[in-house]
């Protein structure tokens, strides 16, 4: 993540992942435009985890809502497939204002991105889009991975993630 945020001269972040998993600040990039949205990619509660619950992506919202689209916006989960490609669209969403044309975007510069449903349909509710950002979201259909029996993911687990060598990570543009 901090070679990401080096290469694309990325100004805020976005970390949404579980607690433990939570990184520094990198270098370059003040600590009020680091946002930790410190959930799990579940879709219903489950003992020990986080489930996204509507605080926390009111806070992610809020904070995306002040992000200058004109510059680097870098997001990350933990394998870079559900929960950092769900707030990519949300992202996107609150610069287009277009959910239909956003889960397009999202879909054409990610094969493999699987948005966490649960973190979409709070943001639906929470930005007013009356299910256009769930449906968009359906309409994106399968990932990847999903779908191609071939399919072997790059390494991506904790220290050692290394998918961005392999150009496992999405360039949305706004």
């Amino acid at each position: 993540m901090p070679n990401l945020s080096n290469q694309f001269d990325v100004r805020d972040l976005v970390s949404i992942i579980g607690e433990e998993f939570q990184p520094p600040t990198p270098p370059g990039i003040d600590a009020s435009r680091h946002h930790r949205c410190s959930v799990d990619d579940i879709v219903e509660a489950r003992p020990g985890l986080t489930v996204p619950k509507n605080e926390h992506i009111a806070d992610l919202i809020d904070f995306l809502n002040t992000w200058d689209a004109e510059t680097g916006l870098l997001i990350h989960c933990h394998g870079g497939v559900s929960r950092s490609t769900a707030a990519a669209l949300i992202a996107h969403t609150l610069k287009t204002n277009d959910p239909s044309q956003s889960a397009i975007a999202l879909r054409k510069a990610s094969p493999y991105a699987s948005p966490n449903s649960r973190i979409v349909a709070l943001a639906d509710s929470i930005m007013g889009l009356d299910g256009q950002l769930t449906r968009a979201l359906k309409k994106m259909g399968p990932a990847d991975w999903q779908t191609d029996a071939n399919y072997t993911a790059p390494r991506l687990h904790a220290n050692d993630a290394h998918g961005y060598e392999s150009d496992r990570y999405t360039k949305l543009i706004v």
